[in-house]
């Protein structure tokens, strides 16, 4: 280990100028980071992004909106860019981004249940949490997304309590006898 990293207390704006270590943070992170513009289109997205969320497979995700970057069924289906379909004005996730670049405030934890398209194009209902974080930077707002998909979790828990009311089931009806 070099002595630069001997510190237990480094921060990372002392690792800035060490070539590519915020980008292997940002890209070894499970969470999906989003950085998106005033026009809530992609300018940036780690690893984790392109292999949870993405529809498109292997094709350039900059300067697209953010439900066509992510897969939003409705974006697709309806074959509408993001912000233009019929439920783009109730999507949680689209007021968030666009109620924290315009006040500057953070927006924490809210959950969405949606269904988007993978990139074998099947559509998936997933269960994702996120937080919005706008910052200033070279002359403009900017915004952070990070995402965490959920959809594991969800789909463990309600097989356990179908398991746990199939066993109460049993119980009652072996009682019963």
């Amino acid at each position: 280990m070099s002595e630069e990293f001997a510190s237990s207390n480094i921060s990372f704006g002392q690792l800035l100028n060490t070539p590519g270590f915020i980008n292997q943070v940002l890209n070894n992170i499970s969470s999906c980071l989003l950085l998106l513009n005033s026009k809530m289109e992609l300018q940036a997205f780690n690893d984790p992004f392109k292999n949870l969320f993405s529809n498109k497979k292997d094709e350039d995700l900059l300067y697209i909106r953010c439900g066509e970057a992510l897969g939003c069924a409705y974006s697709v289906d309806e074959m509408k860019k993001c912000g233009e379909t019929s439920k783009c004005k109730f999507c949680d996730l689209r007021i968030h981004a666009m109620w924290a670049y315009t006040n500057k405030q953070p927006v924490y934890k809210q959950k969405l249940e949606r269904e988007f398209y993978t990139t074998k194009q099947e559509k998936k209902l997933k269960y994702l949490q996120y937080s919005i974080h706008p910052f200033y930077h070279d002359k403009d707002y900017y915004i952070v997304v990070i995402v965490d998909d959920l959809t594991p979790i969800v789909e463990k828990t309600r097989l356990l309590v179908e398991q746990q009311s199939l066993i109460e089931e049993l119980q009652v009806g072996h009682s019963a006898n």
